[in-house]
């Protein structure tokens, strides 16, 4: 992602066409209906990384790093680049979609029935986090739907457009 990529300018002192280099641009992630401009592809919850989004679309892959925490904080999954790595008990399936459309990813948990995470490549540059129902290390929980992000009880996220600057999305 910190790749850079070539461009035709001008030398202000002679004029003349000058080779220089923009930075390519970095991952904007949707969160709900919350923008994340320019980010590194991880999510903080509570000051943690706790998500990583990757992008290979010469391959056509997305690829998800999640660690996955129940309700008093206790570590229970580790999903890693889309393979489940830790699954207690095998409460956690992923399912991933290529083909003629673009790659998502849809983690759930199969002992509530209710996605964890569901996320889209919508281009190169950009992936949806659609909805899920999660727990931060610290065990609040975390709901993503179309229309907002809600962080425990007291902090609901919609319609934010936020610059990260080459950071990662911050959450609670």
């Amino acid at each position: 992602m910190g790749e850079s990529v070539p461009f035709h300018g001008t030398d202000p002192f002679s004029r003349s066409p000058a080779m220089g280099v923009l930075p390519k641009p970095r991952l904007e992630l949707r969160i709900g209906s919350n923008i994340f401009r320019n980010t590194n592809g991880v999510v903080t919850i509570h000051g943690k990384e706790q998500l990583v989004v990757e992008l290979k679309p010469e391959l056509g892959q997305l690829l998800i790093t999640l660690d996955l925490y129940n309700e008093q904080g206790i570590r229970i999954g580790h999903l890693r680049r889309n393979g489940l790595t830790f699954n207690e008990h095998g409460r956690f399936a992923v399912e991933t979609s290529h083909g003629q459309t673009l790659p998502a990813v849809q983690l759930s948990d199969l002992q509530s029935g209710h996605p964890v995470l569901e996320a889209h490549m919508v281009s190169v540059y950009r992936v949806d986090l659609v909805s899920g129902k999660l727990f931060s290390h610290k065990g609040i929980p975390v709901e993503i739907t179309p229309h907002y992000c809600r962080i425990g009880a007291h902090t609901t996220l919609f319609g934010e457009v936020l610059e990260m600057r080459g950071g990662p999305a911050i959450l609670g």
